[in-house]
C-alpha cells in the first residue's frame, strides 16, 4: 500500500536563485511525518532537523525541502516540470516507506559541510595549480561537486596532508 497519493501543487514563486526559473510549492496528501526519517537516509542531502522534521537535497539544479505538510523545488522551469518533479517525488518517498524495515530512521541532525569547513582542510597556499583563484574558491566547487580532491596537487604532493586528506575524502562524501 503507498504511503502517499499525491503531491498537490499549491502555488509558485519566482527563482531569485536563477532568474526566469520558479519554485514550485505543493501540499502533500498527508503529512509526510512519519517517512521523513526514512527519508533522511538517502544520499545528497545537506540539511536535515529532525525536531522541525525538514529535510533538504540537493539536486541538479537546485534543492528540495521537504517538511511535513508542504514541499518545496527551487530552480524548475516551469508548472509542468514542477508537477512531473511532485509524481516523481510521490514514487520515490512511496519506494521509501515500502523498504522502511530495511532502513534506520535518522533521529539526528545532519547538514552538510560549509565552504570553511572544507577550506579549513585544505593546504590554504592559493598556489592557483588547481585552476582556481584561491583555497576558497576551489573549497566552494568541491562542495558544489564541479572539483575534485584531485586536483589539487599539493593536496595530493605533500605527506603532511594525508590526513586531511583523508578527513576531506570522508567529509565530502556525502
Amino acid at each position: 500500500m503507498n504511503f502517499l497519493d499525491s503531491i498537490t501543487l499549491t502555488r509558485t514563486l519566482p527563482c531569485l536563485a536563477e532568474p526566469g526559473k520558479i519554485i514550485v510549492i505543493g501540499k502533500p496528501f498527508r503529512p509526510l511525518n512519519e517517512v521523513i526519517p526514512y527519508l533522511a537516509t538517502l544520499p545528497s542531502i545537506i540539511a536535515y532537523n529532525p525536531e522541525r522534521r525538514t529535510l533538504t537535497f540537493r539536486r541538479q539544479p537546485g534543492f528540495l525541502t521537504i517538511q511535513d505538510e508542504e514541499v518545496h523545488i527551487t530552480q524548475v522551469k516551469d508548472v509542468q516540470e514542477g508537477l512531473e518533479l511532485f509524481a516523481a517525488l510521490t514514487e520515490s518517498i512511496n519506494a521509501v516507506w515500502e523498504h522502511k524495515a530495511e532502513l534506520v530512521a535518522v533521529t539526528t541532525s545532519k547538514r552538510t559541510p560549509r565552504p570553511l569547513d572544507v577550506w579549513s582542510l585544505l593546504p590554504q597556499t592559493n598556489c592557483k595549480q588547481c585552476g582556481e583563484a584561491t583555497c576558497m574558491a576551489f573549497a566552494v566547487n568541491l562542495l558544489q561537486q564541479n572539483r575534485t580532491l584531485d586536483e589539487c596537487p599539493v593536496l595530493l604532493a605533500d605527506a603532511d596532508f594525508s590526513d586531511r586528506r583523508i578527513t576531506l575524502e570522508t567529509t565530502l562524501e556525502g
